[in-house]
């Protein structure tokens, strides 16, 4: 299902392309579309659309008919920059889960360049890298950096190196002062680029590491990078898988949840269920409630949970002790709850290992926790609010197969929770501050 298809819902209420900034200046849609024409793309017909930190629309995904229109073959990201503030806006469709940081450290290094050329012309161009296409698993290892490859539609860059070469001239020179052709030329040049003196037109930083992350090919992989080794989650099936550079690279099945826990405490990712953190956050009551919710949709999949509140949670519960007690989820978070009252911690070993994902979170300071927290989201599929915090690919997809009915209680508890406050809920729940 596209997405237009599947989202009137969620972007009624902000869940999808939501904080998105609407262009719809004629001279900025001209500049798009200037943009859009060197990407060999046809020039977009809206007189209004929104754009996200990359510069994808999904108003002009839907008049092409492409939602890859920036992002051919899922590699080698285009971008368009019309304004500064862009670097506010959140990247909505992406393959890789690191282009947000990567576009955002981009725009940050190179902020004095893209205030001054933006006044004038619109920067477009692609994050490169190494690789033309993804066909098997070496192909993801072998980007270890990407370059950002910029134009601009006036060519305001190309313009700025030349009024810099005549300015060196004009210096070295002792007669070029007397050249009428090149002084006129520099006259023209400087009422385009301005005062290349004052005005830095041409970006700094252009190659940033590609760090950890998570792309959406060979149906979900994530690659984590440690100091003398890197690591590999995935589906066994995806190609490559143990085949690629197995001296460097550990390989863990996605299904292997006892392996993937391993490495993340193993790798200091994670924080165990302690009760420092725990009693605190009402981590284990909102996986109760969560655990609870799914059960009620398997249950009953049309009921309609407008109005349910936590005395109605409580009585379903009882009238539904067998159903509870088979899951086994419930119970569980229950004894944990009790555990760690008792003794300030759980015993973790004692745990299954799919049930130790429901009582750990990130570690809210290492650098990968907001991917760490989408891979824990992907083994506790139950909590629809922690999938679409960290993990909205993920959220989207499983949204694709709920009812109608249970869609609008997704909506319903998404907006009255994380909503609400999304920080104040992140840092409660998942100590994160930033």
């Amino acid at each position: 299902m596209s997405p237009a298809k599947k989202s009137d819902l969620l972007r009624e209420n902000e869940l999808i392309y939501g904080r998105l900034l609407t262009i719809e200046e004629p001279h900025l849609i001209q500049r798009y579309n200037k943009a859009l024409v060197a990407f060999g793309l046809k020039p977009t017909k809206l007189k209004s659309f929104e754009i996200d930190r990359t510069g994808f629309s999904p108003q002009v995904a839907e008049e092409c008919g492409d939602y890859n229109y920036l992002d051919p073959n899922e590699i080698n990201r285009r971008f368009i920059i019309l304004t500064p503030s862009q670097i506010d806006l959140p990247v909505v469709h992406t393959a890789f889960s690191n282009t947000s940081q990567l576009m955002f450290e981009f725009m940050s290094k190179n902020q004095r360049a893209i205030d001054a050329l933006t006044i004038k012309d619109v920067i477009y161009g692609e994050i490169e890298d190494s690789v033309p296409k993804v066909d098997d698993i070496e192909d993801l290892l072998s980007i270890n950096q990407v370059e950002f490859r910029v134009l601009s539609a006036e060519d305001v860059l190309g313009k700025a190196a030349e009024l810099g070469k005549l300015v060196d001239q004009l210096k070295q020179e002792p007669d070029a002062w007397r050249d009428n052709a090149m002084l006129t030329r520099m006259v023209e040049l400087a009422k385009i680029c301005g005062d290349i003196r004052e005005n830095a037109l041409v970006p700094d930083q252009v190659i940033f590491r590609h760090s950890a992350y998570w792309t959406s090919h060979f149906g979900g992989l994530y690659v984590f990078i440690d100091p003398d080794m890197t690591t590999v989650i995935s589906d066994p099936a995806a190609p490559g898988f143990r085949r690629s550079r197995p001296w460097q690279v550990s390989y863990l099945s996605i299904n292997d949840a006892d392996k993937v826990f391993k490495f993340l405490a193993a790798t200091g990712r994670i924080e165990l269920p302690r009760a420092s953190w725990i009693e605190t956050s009402g981590y284990l009551e909102h996986r109760a409630e969560m655990v609870v919710r799914a059960l009620i949709r398997d249950a009953e999949p049309d009921r309609n949970l407008t109005d349910v509140d936590k005395v109605w949670l409580q009585t379903w519960i009882h009238g539904h002790a067998d159903l509870i007690t088979r899951d086994g989820n419930f119970p569980f978070l229950n004894a944990a709850k009790r555990e760690i009252a008792h003794l300030g911690r759980l015993k973790i070993e004692d745990v299954f290992p799919q049930q130790r994902f429901l009582v750990i979170r990130a570690k809210p300071d290492h650098p990968d926790a907001w991917l760490t927290n989408q891979l824990i989201s992907d083994f506790v599929p139950q909590d629809f609010v922690s999938r679409y915090v960290f993990n909205k690919p993920g959220f989207y997809s499983d949204y694709d197969g709920f009812s109608d009915a249970w869609r609008s209680h997704v909506v319903d508890v998404l907006k009255t929770t994380y909503l609400k406050d999304k920080v104040a809920f992140r840092t409660r729940l998942y100590g994160l501050t930033d």
